[in-house]
């Protein structure tokens, strides 16, 4: 952690995507929504930093990324769903911070609005995917231990969002 109470890498700052198998070894339809979690993560990035506009970005990732295997529509409604969301999804996770929102890194905020957004509106992706994938996506773009930190947050928040299907799953 840095002196703000933000979780860096060694050099200081969120690491780059590291190199691995496209969709992290998935197969098929799990591996695109794999693949559009990880541009959905920069495209997130971009906007906070850069204030780009959700419509700009969208349309550069559409062609920067043409080539790729990746969820288009699942893409699509995240990166449009999660800005129109921002207050419902941060006010959702803030609360198991251990820190202001504020000193939370930018990309692990960003895979935080995601799994928070895929905790409380996209019930169909069982919430231990949906915390697994952000694991994966912190390892990848937050800095050294945020995917503990990630990790920690939703599953207080799946707790909360998701309370029964977590309850089923310690019955099993």
């Amino acid at each position: 952690m840095n002196e703000q109470g933000k979780t860096t890498s060694p050099k200081g700052g969120s690491k780059g995507p590291r190199k691995g198998k496209p969709g992290g070894g998935r197969k098929g339809p799990a591996a695109a929504r794999h693949e559009s979690r990880c541009l959905l993560v920069q495209a997130l990035y971009q906007w906070h930093m850069n204030k780009d506009s959700i419509t700009t970005i969208e349309a550069q990732f559409l062609v920067d990324n043409e080539s790729k295997k990746y969820d288009k529509p699942y893409f699509s409604e995240l990166l449009h769903e999660i800005p129109k969301k921002l207050t419902e999804l941060d006010s959702a996770y803030v609360l198991f911070l251990d820190r202001t929102e504020d000193q939370v890194d930018p990309i692990e905020r960003a895979i935080l609005r995601i799994g928070a957004y895929e905790l409380m509106h996209r019930l169909d992706v069982p919430y231990r995917v949906v915390i697994n994938e952000a694991i994966d996506l912190a390892k990848n773009f937050g800095g050294e231990d945020g995917h503990k930190y990630v990790n920690g947050v939703l599953d207080k928040l799946a707790g909360r969002a998701r309370m029964e299907e977590k309850q089923r799953g310690r019955a099993k």
